[in-house]
């Protein structure tokens, strides 16, 4: 898809402007945000957001603190509902359909997106009902298919062989970066169609956040991820594409690698060479 056709090159001193240089290679686009703008009270928090996501890659959101990318990670499995005085106005789209849509179902939609949190927050359980939870609420009870979920979500996580002697033991017994990894096991047991990580690292040593990073890199291809990362040399490991958001306004999107070496936005150059954040 040749964005360049949708939003032209334009100076970035018009914050409502957006450059676009996408890298390609997914199996076409998943989630489409049009004209997205968001109010908590009186004050705007997004400013016609304009973007697409292309299914199989990683994305990543990067800007400064309260520019508003974690509102529009939250903005895309309707978290932000749950807040008092929101308003939001322009449409997401899931595989062509509205999220926002008057008749769309809410716990449905949540079902079909994993999300990961900056902190672990495994449940008080065992590890092996961590990761089948998600599958119980929605009433599967076969043994044998919970097992096999369990290895597989454990596997695709890179923590079966670390936890496989011990299932049956509290989740709350494991080190952070296995609860994280935990976390994104039960985020993909139930095959979700995009996985949402908001600072997934933020919590974690340099170890564990290698780990985060190795295993993101695992999924992409089989997940679509969208990732909210305050760490620019995060978001340029893992990251096919990568969007800048400033004052709640995404800036630039493009291909990650154009964006740290080679943006067309001021704006980006200084964000990404640290000269403000």
């Amino acid at each position: 898809m040749n964005m360049e056709s949708i939003a032209p090159v334009r100076p970035d001193t018009n914050f409502e402007s957006t450059v676009y240089h996408l890298k390609t290679g997914g199996s076409g686009t998943i989630l489409e945000i049009n004209n997205l703008r968001l109010w908590y009270g009186q004050a705007q928090a997004l400013h016609n957001v304009q973007m697409t996501v292309e299914k199989g890659l990683v994305t990543a959101l990067i800007g400064p603190s309260g520019c508003g990318k974690s509102t529009l990670l939250r903005c895309i499995n309707r978290m932000n509902d749950l807040v008092d005085g929101l308003k939001i106005d322009g449409e997401i789209r899931l595989n062509s359909e509205d999220i926002y849509d008057k008749g769309a179902d809410v716990i449905a939609l949540r079902k079909r997106m994993g999300m990961v949190f900056q902190k672990p927050n495994p449940f008080p359980m065992s590890i092996y009902e961590n990761v089948i939870y998600p599958l119980k609420v929605d009433g599967v009870n076969d043994k044998t298919f919970l097992a096999e979920t369990c290895e597989r979500a454990l596997r695709g996580a890179a923590l079966w062989n670390e936890v496989k002697d011990r299932l049956d033991q509290s989740a709350l017994g494991m080190s952070g970066g296995q609860q994280q990894r935990l976390c994104i096991a039960r985020a993909i047991a139930a095959d979700p169609e995009v996985l949402l990580m908001d600072e997934p690292c933020s919590a974690l040593d340099p170890i564990a956040t290698a780990k985060v990073e190795d295993l993101i890199n695992e999924l992409a291809g089989q997940y679509t991820v969208v990732i909210v990362t305050h760490n620019m040399q995060q978001a340029a490991r893992v990251s096919d594409n990568t969007a800048f958001m400033y004052l709640g306004r995404l800036i630039e999107y493009g291909d990650t690698e154009v964006i740290f070496q080679t943006p067309k936005s001021g704006k980006t150059q200084d964000y990404v060479t640290g000269r403000f954040g």
